[in-house]
């Protein structure tokens, strides 16, 4: 049995979608594995919902590997860390493509948050091309955050940097109310929404208008946010939230409590820090 299949052992997966998102995880926490022993981050750090999911044990699952540097650095190249991120793979038994992403094949959902200085790459298997993640790193980031190490077993030991929570949060609370959702409601936003509310976690405010004043080049203070926030959950048709989260998570019932009402609330719950 190879590394690789050991990592999926430790999933009980009873159907194919199930064993499609493990997939999806091993083969993030091998990448990791691979930016790790490329001294990846030395210079960046690990966020978004993947991250959520692997290191602050969110319940659902997540497809991308975003990342931030900690230091603006017009320089970096990714694909220095290819070898790397390759070998690992090949260690695991398992033999990887990674190409790069161009931003032009995105519409407006995906592109709402990307900038000329953000580098997009995929990664997926020689033999299952259906299993793939986008890697993407700002290069030029916000600041204003803070990080930390986390620890993950698999493949091997090893450190993570990655967001602390409130400036998780702060990142993830400009994609709720910025996105450019066009005809389609990302619920994985609305879902990390609620976990954080019910976490108790402290939104970074500074970091969050760090985001808001460099990718929409506005200035917003916390009760305009807050006005901008309720207006985008009043507008929006939940059900259609739902169906777009649905295939991400394992327990259908926890959205039966979901409606415009009920995430107004949620958002009354807010605490800044």
């Amino acid at each position: 049995m190879t590394i690789f299949d050991q990592m999926m052992a430790r999933y009980d997966v009873k159907s194919e979608s199930q064993k499609r998102n493990a997939a999806f995880e091993v083969m993030q926490e091998i990448a990791l594995a691979g930016l790790y022993r490329g001294g990846f981050f030395n210079k960046a750090a690990f966020y978004g919902g993947t991250c959520l999911r692997i290191f602050y044990g969110m319940d659902r699952f997540s497809e991308d590997l975003d990342f931030s540097l900690i230091a603006p650095e017009n320089n970096f190249h990714l694909e220095d860390y290819f070898p790397a991120i390759i070998t690992e793979f090949s260690a695991t038994g398992k033999d990887v493509i990674i190409s790069k992403k161009e931003k032009r094949t995105f519409g407006r959902v995906e592109s709402a948050f990307l900038k000329d200085n953000t580098e997009l790459y995929d990664l997926s298997f020689r033999t299952e091309k259906s299993v793939k993640i986008k890697i993407e790193v700002d290069i030029d980031p916000p600041q204003k955050f803070d990080t930390e190490q986390k620890l993950l077993l698999y493949p091997f030991s090893f450190m993570t940097r990655c967001f602390v929570l409130s400036d998780l949060f702060a990142g993830k609370m400009h994609a709720f109310v910025f996105r450019g959702w066009k005809n389609r409601v990302k619920g994985r936003d609305w879902y990390d929404f609620e976990w954080y509310v019910r976490k108790g976690v402290e939104l970074n405010f500074g970091h969050l208008q760090a985001r808001i004043r460099e990718f929409n080049g506005i200035e917003m203070n916390k009760e305009q946010f807050l006005k901008s926030l309720k207006e985008r959950i009043a507008t929006t048709d939940v059900d259609t939230v739902k169906s777009d989260v649905i295939r991400f998570i394992k327990n259908r019932n926890e959205l039966d409590i979901w409606s415009n009402d009920y995430f107004l609330m949620l958002a009354d719950r807010l605490k800044f820090r």
